[in-house]
């Protein structure tokens, strides 16, 4: 158990904790966002296009209100709506993914000035070239 105390600690001291919370919060937000646009911009030109028909009030009805129950209905056009909000996020977020990893390439090679190289990587790259220079010596020697 002590064990386990000590890997969260660790796991919260690192800051992934906080990076994951920050992360959600700003996810959460523009879930919010994304959702109002569906609803507010996208659904009702949509709605208009076929002829006023509100998609997030179609179901499929299984059994009609009744003075002693409720109805009961598959609400198939609200879970359309949804997965009209998840293709937008999804799509955004592999968007941003792209635009990140982008800049992650540029700055991983040590070739490229127009982005400063992180110094991990430089290092890793001179140390890369002084073993090939070293290798070729080596070969040179061995003939």
């Amino acid at each position: 158990m002590a064990s386990f105390f000590q890997e969260f600690k660790n796991f919260a001291i690192k800051g992934n904790m906080i990076d994951m919370a920050v992360g959600i919060v700003i996810g959460t937000a523009f879930n919010n966002v994304i959702s109002t646009i569906v609803k507010k911009i996208v659904m009702p030109p949509l709605s208009m296009l076929t002829d006023g028909v509100n998609l997030a009030n179609k179901k499929y009805i299984l059994r009609p209100a009744s003075e002693t129950s409720e109805e009961i209905a598959i609400g198939y056009g609200e879970f359309m709506e949804v997965l009209i909000d998840f293709f937008i996020i999804a799509f955004t977020i592999f968007m941003v993914i792209k635009f990140i990893n982008r800049f992650k390439k540029k700055a991983e090679d040590p070739q490229d000035k127009t982005v400063e190289t992180p110094k991990d990587i430089q290092l890793l790259s001179n140390i890369e070239k002084l073993m090939e220079e070293q290798n070729t010596l080596l070969k040179h020697k061995g003939n």
